[in-house]
């Protein structure tokens, strides 16, 4: 059985595990200027997206404390800012450590449906 996911915010609403749902729920979210989502699996892991509009970075920890593994962008180079966090600090990262804003909701819409990154998409552990 695939695991469910919820926002981990004050709603806790669950996110469809429907292919193409969760790019929607983003768009939604960056529309509104809210450009840090977590979600919250069944399982216990935690799945990251924070975006400047142009790039994303997407995180996914197996629990509490794990400093998970992150999707990566190896041929990008030089630096992105204007990751807005939800506790208002503003981030700059490596193009390397972010991918493409597509690809990132790419990433995550399929590791909400099936439950691991897309064999095509490069990700590294910070384990």
């Amino acid at each position: 059985m695939i695991e469910s996911w919820v926002m981990d915010d004050d709603s806790g609403a669950p996110v469809p595990a429907l292919p193409g749902a969760v790019p929607g729920i983003l768009r939604s979210r960056i529309d509104a200027e809210c450009l840090e989502t977590w979600l919250s699996s069944s399982a216990g892991r935690s799945l990251g997206f924070v975006t400047n509009g142009e790039r994303a970075m997407v995180l996914l920890l197996e629990g509490e404390g794990d400093p998970g593994e992150h999707a990566v962008d190896p041929s990008a180079d030089g630096e992105s800012d204007g990751f807005l966090l939800a506790n208002g600090q503003c981030d700059e990262y490596p193009d390397r450590d972010t991918v493409p804003l597509p690809g990132a909701l790419r990433i995550v819409d399929h590791i909400v449906t099936t439950g691991s990154w897309p064999s095509d998409a490069p990700w590294v552990a910070d384990r």
